[in-house]
């Protein structure tokens, strides 16, 4: 999309706004950086969705890990994880989480690797909150989610958005695309005006 096709497309959501939720896979949308060079500011984030959606709050999610690192009992949650999590609150998200695991890994020079997939909680929440939305925009390339999107589009006819980065989508959402199950995949590059952010040096 050029400027001129995204600002039409930002204001084709105007009357739908409090229809729309948008679903934020922030452990895929971090992955990002790499890839564009350029850092996906919680607060920048928070701003793009804006033009998506308004109103109810849980009509924008943040699904994100509590990182209280390889210690089941400790209830010390890091300062990184906090602060991620800080940002996701103060910037009008619902924020749904769950503890990171950590999982003895001889390959890994700390002796552990880490994980916390929510995306089966993406996708219950996406059904779960059926009546409450029209359109779904979903910031993610997971290609696990292009099931979801089947049945949230062919059973209960909802639009669905994918969000995500060029290169980085999975291959069942772009085949959910050419199926016409998926309406669209936005590109975050394109929308970096939008995000105005700072380039990394």
């Amino acid at each position: 999309m050029n400027k001129r096709e995204i600002t039409k497309f930002l204001k084709s959501f105007t009357a739908i706004k409090p229809r729309t939720m948008v679903i934020i896979d922030f452990a895929n949308v971090d992955k990002w950086e790499k890839s564009l060079n350029w850092t996906i500011g919680i607060k920048k984030l928070g701003q793009l969705i804006k033009h998506f959606s308004q109103g109810k709050k849980y009509l924008r999610r943040f699904y994100y890990g509590r990182d209280y690192g390889p210690n089941e009992k400790s209830t010390r949650l890091k300062p990184w994880s906090k602060t991620i999590h800080t940002q996701a609150q103060y910037n009008g998200f619902e924020i749904i989480t769950k503890r990171v695991k950590y999982i003895h890994d001889s390959n890994y020079s700390t002796g552990y690797t880490s994980k916390c997939n929510l995306d089966i909680e993406m996708a219950v929440d996406l059904i779960k909150e059926k009546t409450n939305y029209d359109t779904a925009i979903i910031f993610s390339g997971d290609g696990d989610l292009a099931y979801v999107c089947r049945y949230l589009n062919q059973k209960l006819n909802k639009k669905i958005y994918i969000f995500g980065v060029r290169n980085h989508i999975g291959r069942e959402l772009i085949d959910a695309k050419k199926e016409g199950t998926i309406e669209d995949i936005l590109f975050a590059e394109d929308f970096e005006y939008r995000l105005n952010l700072k380039r990394n040096t």
